[in-house]
């Protein structure tokens, strides 16, 4: 009366699925320098913590005597597991079966891993390898018919991305739907070398744009630099590790908040290196990182995007345990002003501490939006104002830290001026409507003209106009809160995470992410 035969075939079918591909297709897959699916889910999660979901899933065939003579598994891996202790949904693409494509109920299995991570609030990350549930033209004769495109997920990708944290790693040619999932995410990595993303790959873009090698048309130095992708990871093993580390600044969905950290570093410390950390030159540049890394707490500046966008460095960091976003311009790229990339960046990093109700620190030196041919055919001002709704819609607790320039629409939304944010001034800040340098070609043009030393006569009225440009002017007028001692500002920033950690509430922001 046993069911020790049904346990039997049950152990078998899951022997067949853990098998892949075949040692053939395995083979291959380890031969480009990439992991197998499984092997990647065991590296990304603690020791023996994954849950499978599925894993019977395939195509069988079956002899006269309707036994299984043969089994190939469906080509993704879906279930549960931990990272550092916390439960996550993942799903994987298995490239060593028909490269990644759709077949083998990968419909459900996608909508299901999207519904498990939304319905249990539960982080989601995608290991992206293939089409990734995507269409092949192989279709045409396993279902007999053309299937009408549907976009079955992408309720669930809207939706989940203003649910819970959803990680997305490009693992390998990544095309279609695959290209799709890495996108639809709040963080995204591709491996350099072996992974690339397409929205058609090589040989369906020669019918009509000739030959392009895979890293040619869509390699990781592209979509890192453009945004597509947020980082660029040198191997597997790190993109795991960056994944791990982005996650531990989230909280597991919307519902929670972000937790404290311990730490050992001291909230008061004060680094006097940062009394000249911004030169009195107006001209000269100077290191934003180095600031960041003086100021949050040691070593835990996590930075997002260093490759596109770069007048602007966003990333995630902690102040006396406490999560923050922080976000500051680069004066080493264009002195920081910003140009369309550098703002859907702005915007894309605001939705993401709006989503996940972190508080803002904004290092501010913006001399204002990028000008300039380039900078009016790449529609800037388009692009810096819906980084502007971005911030003037955010609610979540918000400092700044004037560091350098303030000018013009961009630094006006330095933070949302509707509301009370902590603000501040360092000595080195100044502010207007535009940029002095620049102003003064326009404002003194026919006395710097008639002048007999016009160049002379140009650094007389600079020197003269700046005397009123001096923050202490400003805070006569209470223009400015504070300007304080750059020494002090590590302090100030702890105080400001203190005070805010109280006023974060969980659930879901009043707007959705903008993808």
């Amino acid at each position: 009366m046993s069911w020790e035969k049904e346990i039997e075939e049950l152990r078998r079918r899951e022997a067949l699925a853990l098998a892949m591909g075949g040692p053939d297709k395995v083979k291959r897959q380890h031969a480009g320098g990439k992991l197998t699916v499984r092997e990647r889910i065991a590296a990304l999660l603690d020791a023996g913590s994954f849950h499978e979901i599925g894993a019977l899933s395939g195509v069988g065939r079956y002899d006269e005597n309707g036994e299984l003579a043969a089994f190939t598994p469906a080509n993704l891996v879906i279930g549960r597991g931990r990272i550092d202790g916390r439960a996550v949904a993942v799903a994987g693409d298995d490239f060593t079966v028909r490269g990644g494509a759709n077949d083998a109920g990968i419909r459900d299995k996608l909508l299901l891993v999207e519904r498990m991570a939304a319905d249990l609030r539960l982080p989601l990350v995608r290991l992206v390898d293939g089409t990734g549930g995507g269409g092949s033209v192989k279709n045409l004769e396993l279902l007999g018919h053309s299937p009408m495109p549907k976009a079955f997920l992408w309720d669930w990708w809207t939706g989940n991305l203003s649910e819970v944290p959803v990680v997305a790693l490009a693992l390998g040619s990544v095309a279609g739907l695959g290209a799709a999932r890495v996108v639809a995410s709040h963080y995204s990595v591709i491996v350099k070398h072996s992974a690339q993303m397409f929205v058609a790959g090589p040989p369906v873009v020669a019918w009509t744009h000739g030959q392009y090698g895979k890293n040619e048309l869509g390699g990781s130095h592209i979509h890192a630099g453009n945004g597509a992708v947020d980082d660029e990871a040198p191997s597997e093993a790190e993109a795991f590790a960056m994944t791990r580390r982005f996650l531990s600044y989230l909280p597991a969905s919307v519902h929670e908040l972000p937790a404290r950290a311990e730490c050992d570093d001291d909230a008061k410390r004060s680094d006097p290196w940062l009394i000249e950390a911004v030169p009195r030159d107006p001209r000269k540049v100077y290191d934003m990182r180095r600031i960041i890394a003086a100021l949050v707490d040691r070593a835990s500046f996590f930075e997002i995007g260093r490759q596109w966008g770069r007048n602007v460095i966003t990333g995630l960091a902690r102040l006396d345990g406490w999560p923050v976003a922080l976000l500051a311009g680069d004066p080493k790229q264009y002195g920081g002003a910003w140009t369309a990339k550098a703002s859907e960046k702005v915007t894309r990093f605001v939705d993401l501490a709006q989503t996940f109700h972190l508080p803002v620190v904004h290092l501010v030196d913006v001399p204002g939006f990028m000008i300039g041919p380039q900078a009016e055919q790449d529609a800037t001002i388009r692009y810096g104002m819906r980084a502007a709704a971005a911030i003037l819609q955010s609610t979540v607790p918000w400092c700044s830290v004037l560091v350098r320039k303030v000018f013009g629409v961009a630094g006006a939304v330095h933070q949302n001026s509707s509301r009370y944010c902590m603000r501040v001034a360092w000595p080195s800040a100044e502010w207007g409507s535009l940029p002095i340098a620049g102003g003064l070609e326009a404002a003194y043009k026919s006395e710097i003209e008639a002048a007999a030393d016009p160049a002379a006569k140009r650094v007389e009225i600079e020197a003269r106009v700046r005397r009123f440009a001096a923050p202490l002017r400003s805070a006569e007028k209470f223009d400015i809160e504070e300007i304080i001692d750059p020494r002090d500002t590590r302090r100030l920033l702890c105080e400001f995470a203190g005070l805010a950690a109280p006023l974060r509430s969980p659930g879901r922001s009043a707007f959705g992410v903008r993808p």
